[in-house]
């Protein structure tokens, strides 16, 4: 479950993505994508069916959201 700021911009990395990109692909302004990471290690504040569809979004790109003790990211195998 996608959780933190910084579990949001590890996922972006890991999935080569810029922010402008998983916004229109989550159909929520690109400032919303910064607000969230923004939050850095804090959870994310703000709409929970954003906060979702982003995640839904960055699964699709092959992103594992990991959340065993501390909030994570891998590529899926």
């Amino acid at each position: 479950m996608l959780t933190t700021g910084n579990q949001l911009k590890a996922a972006r990395a890991l999935a080569g993505v810029e922010q402008k990109d998983v916004a229109e692909r989550a159909g929520v302004n690109v400032n919303t994508i910064r607000n969230m990471e923004a939050a850095g290690a804090g959870q994310i504040a703000g709409r929970a069916q954003n906060v979702q569809m982003v995640q839904r979004v960055l699964e699709e790109a092959g992103i594992e959201f990991l959340n065993h003790g501390q909030p994570g990211v891998r590529l899926r195998k």
